[in-house]
């Protein structure tokens, strides 16, 4: 007889890690599952789900209690690190997803880590909320966490087309940069970790489109490797678009996980990574 994992988290912690099969396979989103239709539900809108902890935390919930996953996951937004880092953010709306619009980063000199990094509201929000759903939820569904990886960040700070233009003409400057972001990245990673998540999504978005296998190899995968080993707990790679060519890659980098989009083939996906990495 097989055993019953009885609990949501117990449920996603397994599959996520190859473990036993339970009552059934376990359902999870690594990054967000909100729509204007949940708001409604919930009674909880963006802007105000990113910006204050409580409606963060409820409205995040509700991919539980709602829609029954066995995860729950607070930080909606791309942009919660970019304005603690000196990017101007329009929060949006219900119908609108915020953007930054101001990058102000030309050289890497002009990159200003704040010294109370975690203390900037856009950043304290999201540990607040973790605290939060870890109080209500944490022996029964699984937390999730989410930070922006330092390709990611870069996009942010310096504007996605000039940041790809220097790893043309100036690879020396981009790899500066993203050893600088790289810091920001595992100190909110670990903070999360302390606050309550399970484990922590690493958005970092060297898409398939934009970036080539060797792009990746020569900048990110030294830097992906350092942030696994460094945020001392389980790691989800969310990475956008047609990633097949440089599955091996993420496995080499050392994330536990893949959180693939519908241009991966799923079959192809599975073979190649070999039961190294989980996918999700």
């Amino acid at each position: 007889m097989k055993a019953i994992l009885s609990t949501p988290k117990r449920r996603f912690l397994s599959g996520l890690f190859g473990g036993r099969h339970g009552d059934r396979i376990a359902v999870a989103n690594p990054t967000s599952v909100i729509s204007v239709e949940l708001m409604e539900k919930t009674g909880v809108f963006f802007p105000e789900a990113h910006l204050n902890p409580e409606k963060m935390a409820e409205l995040a919930a509700g991919g539980y209690e709602i829609l029954g996953f066995d995860t729950v996951m607070p930080e909606f937004s791309v942009d919660q690190e970019a304005e603690a880092l000196g990017c101007v953010v329009d929060w949006g709306g219900p119908t609108m997803m915020p953007d930054a619009k101001t990058h102000p980063v030309k050289e890497v000199s002009d990159l200003n880590v704040p010294e109370k990094l975690l203390e900037k509201p856009s950043m304290k929000v999201v540990l607040r909320a973790l605290e939060l759903l870890r109080k209500e939820y944490g022996s029964h569904v699984g937390i999730i966490g989410k930070i922006m990886g330092p390709w990611t960040l870069s996009y942010h700070m310096a504007g996605v087309q000039e940041f790809l233009l220097w790893t043309l003409i100036d690879p020396d400057k981009v790899r500066r940069l993203l050893d600088k972001l790289k810091e920001v990245a595992i100190t909110f990673a670990r903070a999360q970790l302390q606050a309550g998540a399970d484990v922590v999504v690493v958005a970092d978005h060297a898409t398939g489109d934009l970036v080539s296998p060797k792009t990746y190899r020569d900048f990110l995968l030294p830097v992906h490797r350092e942030i696994n080993q460094r945020i001392e707990g389980p790691t989800i790679l969310h990475l956008c678009g047609n990633c097949s060519d440089r599955l091996r890659l993420f496995v080499e980098a050392g994330f536990d996980a893949y959180h693939f989009e519908w241009q991966v083939d799923a079959k192809m996906a599975v073979q190649t990574v070999n039961h190294e990495m989980s996918l999700v």
